[in-house]
């Protein structure tokens, strides 16, 4: 199998203390490109402990740094993974293969992801396979323009891999709170960019839906006590962006309001 070089994009900002993990499980990767959102912790320090190549960039959001950080990556085919994420063992070597052995019209692989709660594996409520398109080609993928949960954008063709991204996304809850403030001002500022107005039955009636979908529909109840804690979290998701698009008519802003 011919070596197909490989750059890997790691967006980070103030992540010191979980990004070793993450750059572990990249080191094998040709290039490693870290595009830092002007970290004041050690996160840029650690990150040169592995020969990464650090680019300092404003955020705005994110798929406006991540594809202006694309452009600054040096080989064809670029793997992006957050500071939270590791691979699973097996996926390596299944995306160098897919790589070297990738026909023309592919672009772009999708892979699984399996998200942790309190260390544990959530696989249900629609958490599992969970596919995340992070391995592309270099100038022919970009992420769309959204505020929160941009998705890649290709015309080829895609395929899918078997192993897993490993997500610790909620490692404890206090940082899941502080994430869910930041994510429904992000989801209201895109609700208004597409001029969806605040209804009120958005605020009564689709929270319950959320829920009875996450934790009955898709058997999240199947996941004990985290089914009910994500089912229920999923469920506050969608009442508080719809409650800060309401605070954003109600106030006449533009943005919503950030807490300091």
């Amino acid at each position: 199998m011919n070596h197909c070089p490989l750059s890997v994009l790691l967006p980070t900002y103030n992540c010191a203390t979980i990004v070793r993990s993450t750059l572990d499980a990249v080191s094998w990767a040709d290039e490693i490109v870290v595009v830092d959102s002007y970290s004041t912790d050690a996160t840029v320090e650690i990150c040169r402990e592995y020969g990464s190549r650090i680019l300092q960039h404003e955020y705005v959001n994110s798929a406006k740094q991540k594809n202006w950080a694309v452009d600054q990556c040096k080989y064809e085919w670029i793997l992006q993974v957050d500071a939270d994420e590791v691979l699973e063992p097996g996926l390596q070597q299944e995306i160098r293969q897919a790589i070297a052995t990738a026909s023309e019209d592919v672009q772009l692989f999708r892979i699984p992801r399996k998200n942790h709660m309190l260390g544990k594996w959530i696989r249900y409520g629609g958490n599992f396979p969970d596919y995340q398109t992070r391995l592309f080609r270099r100038g022919k993928a970009r992420w769309n323009e959204r505020e929160v949960h941009a998705r890649i954008e290709v015309s080829g063709s895609v395929g899918t891999l078997q192993h897993s991204l490993l997500h610790n996304n909620m490692p404890h809850i206090s940082k899941e709170l502080r994430n869910l403030d930041r994510y429904t001002r992000y989801e209201a500022e895109e609700m208004s960019k597409q001029r969806r107005h605040f209804r009120w039955h958005y605020l009564l009636i689709r929270p319950w839906l959320v829920f009875f979908h996450r934790y009955v529909w898709l058997q999240g109840f199947r996941d004990g006590w985290r089914g009910i804690f994500y089912s229920a979290y999923m469920a506050i998701y969608v009442f508080m962006y719809w409650s800060k698009v309401w605070e954003m008519e109600e106030l006449g802003l533009d943005r919503s309001p950030q807490w300091v």
